[in-house]
């Protein structure tokens, strides 16, 4: 598994030889034997920096909650603020604490037809987009992702249920794939 490619391999699983970059030690996996799995190929993990953009920003609004309610609560005498605010907290506190192994779990793998992405744990997605399929990869970054040198690649297809965004990637990364799968989308729609 590796994150950060300099040169993105062609579409054949065999040919995944990458250099080594900041990574997660291993792509975290279910326990369930019920787990949906994908064998063979490499997959890619997304940068450990998306995990401290996502703690820095879901905290700061974690910060601007429990605000709200010790100053509706304190200054205003606002007793009902407790619930909605006990209610936010718990659960931002929640995203918090599982954040990390979240992270972990998402990973993508370029196959001879398709890319592969997965995401989650409990509730996992795995979607595969054919290459000739691909209609417009973006890549965007708010202030926060620039000032930490990550990007989301995101592909859009003609069916909406099969849009992907992969969150967390390496700036040059981003960059080298979104080159890379626009080159393959070329040809398999012209059929070369």
């Amino acid at each position: 598994m590796t994150n950060s490619p300099e040169k993105i391999p062609d579409s054949n699983p065999a040919s995944t030889t990458t250099e080594s970059a900041p990574e997660f030690e291993r792509l975290v996996e279910p326990r369930s034997e019920n787990r949906l799995a994908l064998a063979g190929g490499v997959w890619h993990q997304i940068s450990p920096k998306y995990v401290t953009v996502q703690l820095i920003s879901t905290g700061s609004f974690l910060l601007v909650v429990i605000a709200a309610t010790l100053v509706l609560t304190l200054l205003m005498h606002q007793l009902w603020a407790w619930i909605p605010g006990g209610i936010m907290t718990v659960i931002l506190a929640w995203t918090l604490a599982i954040l990390p192994r979240q992270a972990r779990a998402i990973g993508y793998q370029l196959r001879d037809d398709d890319l592969v992405f997965r995401r989650g744990i409990l509730w996992q997605r795995f979607v595969a987009v054919p290459y000739g399929r691909m209609q417009l990869i973006d890549i965007t970054h708010g202030p926060l992702d620039r000032g930490f040198g990550i990007a989301q690649l995101k592909f859009v297809t003609a069916a909406a249920a099969t849009g992907v965004v992969i969150p967390g990637l390496a700036q040059s990364t981003a960059e080298t794939l979104r080159d890379h799968l626009v080159e393959v989308a070329e040809s398999r729609r012209t059929g070369l």
